[in-house]
């Protein structure tokens, strides 16, 4: 592996802890070119809902390759783009009464979000846009402002302005009514706050650390929004296209936000690809004023159609996800009770699960201990204290046991050296 080391950039970071080379995977399963099969708890940071090169997907983009089909198409109309937004429309936004133009800003999450901040701006004229502790929203400059990672922050290496910082549900441990500090800054000329252009969230803060936001305090937000003309915008990049169990976290909330937020998993095949929602009224953009090279790739349309119309179709997805959720939190709480020694708690909802760690050490070491026994997972929270466990949604019941297994051992193998830790 020296080529990487002699070449790569010092930036990389999930090889340092998956020291191995991957060459082949399928399904919940990923395989390195020494031929060892990993159990994929990971998703490509929740980019493979649907698990690797599903049959479906696969073969639709091989055929549609294999014709000499147009591949780049900047946004120019293609016969790929418009199959994708019939889909769109008929698979997702009408059976949830959602009525959205679909704007292609870009192939990655954050140039979603950038365009989203730069429409609320533009739209209200205002600057300042709400974010929450613990949040993630990408790490481009506008993006980065609304994040509250400090070493995510700090490489920005200016300031990052026009954005201001609330507390996300239960940050105060309840010692605080619900916005009772956004509604008191709002609504007092000398709070020093600007009038805001809009807030921007996540149901579920994934990179924050499996923190979950209650429906009802989404409900609180969403009337604080419209009490104060603020528009309301939900981040859905890691936890939508199903990973909750509905196709969009926020449904079973019952908000409608005026912008959303789509990438990681809409394509389907971890292929780039992102969607910035929004309500028609909003749609203020002059022609060309938020572009990009490559928000039209067209091999990306062809997989995110083949997924909606592979998927959701009708709600055996989201039933499913529901049932294994159900299952997988059992599992974890089992193995929580079973160590009260190493103080864990666990967070979630659907398939995005976290063991949340006192000593934020023990989630490293849990992870570290599970790559060697054949298991991907990754760390998250503000001191990395939460193991977090993205599944692909399609995960086999044989491969969620034998993942779970590994992290009930490696739990346990942590809890040994803790105590003989103590002990010596």
């Amino acid at each position: 592996m020296q080529i990487f080391e002699q070449v790569e950039s010092q930036v990389r970071s999930y090889c340092r802890n998956w020291p191995t080379v991957f060459t082949t995977a399928k399904g919940s399963r990923i395989t390195d070119e020494q031929g060892r099969s990993y159990v994929d708890f990971f998703a490509g940071a929740g980019s493979l809902n649907y698990g690797h090169n599903h049959p479906a997907l696969k073969e639709a983009l091989l055929a549609y390759l294999s014709e000499d089909n147009v591949v780049h198409t900047l946004d120019t109309y293609s016969a790929a783009k418009r199959r994708f937004l019939e889909s769109f429309r008929d698979l997702v936004l009408a059976p949830r009464n959602l009525d959205y133009k679909v704007q292609f800003p870009g192939p990655a999450g954050n140039n979603a979000v950038e365009a989203a901040l730069k429409l609320a701006r533009k739209y209200t004229g205002r600057e300042t846009v709400v974010s929450f502790t613990n949040g993630f929203h990408g790490m481009t400059l506008g993006a980065l402002a609304v994040t509250g990672n400090s070493m995510k922050r700090g490489g920005a290496g200016v300031p990052l302005n026009n954005a201001a910082t609330m507390p996300f549900d239960n940050y105060m441990d309840g010692r605080t009514p619900d916005f009772l500090w956004l509604r008191s800054l709002l609504e007092d000329p000398g709070s020093g706050l600007d009038r805001p252009a809009a807030v921007i969230v996540e149901t579920v803060q994934g990179e924050g650390g499996i923190n979950v936001a209650s429906a009802e305090w989404l409900r609180g937000l969403e009337a604080v929004c419209r009490e104060h003309g603020l528009l309301f915008i939900v981040d859905d990049i890691q936890m939508g296209c199903g990973r909750t169990g509905p196709f969009f976290s926020f449904e079973r909330a019952g908000i409608r936000p005026d912008i959303v937020t789509l990438s990681k998993s809409l394509s389907g095949m971890g292929l780039p690809f992102a969607l910035t929602l929004m309500k028609p009224h909003l749609d203020v953009w002059e022609p060309g004023e938020h572009n990009g090279t490559f928000r039209g790739f067209a091999p990306a349309f062809v997989t995110a159609t083949a997924a909606l119309e592979t998927f959701w179709r009708d709600d055996d997805l989201t039933a499913s996800v529901d049932d294994r959720a159900d299952w997988l939190d059992g599992e974890l709480r089992g193995i929580a009770a079973a160590h009260p020694e190493l103080g864990i708690d666990t967070r979630g909802r659907g398939l995005a699960r976290g063991l949340v760690f006192d000593d934020p050490a023990h989630a490293g070491q849990v992870c570290q201990e599970a790559f060697a026994n054949g298991l991907l997972m990754e760390t998250s929270g503000a001191a990395d204290e939460v193991v977090k466990l993205l599944p692909p949604l399609t995960t086999t019941r044989d491969d969620f046991e034998e993942g779970i297994g590994i992290v009930r051992e490696a739990v346990a193998t942590v809890a040994k050296e803790a105590e003989a830790g103590v002990a010596a």
